[in-house]
Formats: C-alpha cells, structure tokens, sequence
C-alpha cells in the first residue's frame, strides 16, 4: 500500500470520500487547506481511486497531532487507517505524538490502542454529549 501527500487535484475525490463534507461547507474548505498546507497524505487503491486519508499537524499545544483519519466507507476495516496513522507516526516530527476520537467512535479507539497509544485524556463540550478522547503516542 502506497501512501502519498495529497495534491490539489485529489480535493474533489477528497470531499467525496469524507463523509462529513458533503453537507459541510466548512470541511471541504479545511480539505482544501490540510492538501494546500501539505499536511494531508492520501491512501490511493489500485483503479486511482482514493480510499482514505489522513492530516498531520503540529497545532496541538506544538505537538504532533493526528486531526483526521479518514477512510470510505467500502473500504473501512481493510487496514488502510491503520496503514495511515503509521505513516504519520513514522513522519511526525518530535518525539510526541497525539490523536484524538469521539467516545462513540469504537474502531479508532480500538486501533489507537492496537498501534500502541495511550488514553491521556478527555474534553467535553466539543460535541454535545460525545466527549473527545484524546490519545498520546509515546516515543519509541
């Protein structure tokens, strides 16, 4: 499995993979911004097809931290998120390491834990009655 930077051309297979930005104006333009700011790496299937896709940055609190991992919906539980976060892990810069996922959301939680992450915390008020679980890497 190949993984490579997005580039300004996959923003529209990009939006179409994302299941938030068909009805999220606001997502489709931090798309835009994750690919134009190079902190988007994208999982490509053999037909060209993207099938996932994943944002590094370093906002939080100047730390490395996963924003997203995103995978269509066809293609979830096939290994290409777990492929994704470690290719972030492998091009972090730093030795520490975040991410975060909703309390609801079983499979990341499952696959944090499954690379080697650790609970470090929570934050409520995010989404209404869904705390933010966030996950911690240590250096390896």
């Amino acid at each position: 499995m190949q993984i490579r930077q997005a580039v300004l051309d996959d923003y529209e297979a990009l939006c179409a993979l994302d299941s938030v930005a068909a009805t999220s104006s606001e997502r489709r333009s931090r798309i835009r911004d994750w690919v134009m700011s190079s902190r988007c790496y994208v999982v490509p299937e053999k037909n060209g097809v993207l099938v996932a896709y994943g944002v590094l940055t370093d906002d939080f609190f100047d730390q490395a931290f996963i924003q997203i991992v995103m995978v269509s919906r066809e293609y979830q539980r096939q290994g290409f998120g777990a492929a994704m976060v470690s290719q972030l892990k492998s091009i972090k810069r730093g030795s520490k390491l975040f991410g975060s996922t909703n309390l609801s959301n079983r499979p990341m939680q499952m696959l944090f834990a499954k690379l080697g992450f650790r609970i470090s915390g929570y934050i409520d008020n995010l989404d209404d009655g869904d705390p933010e679980i966030i996950f911690y890497h240590p250096p390896e």
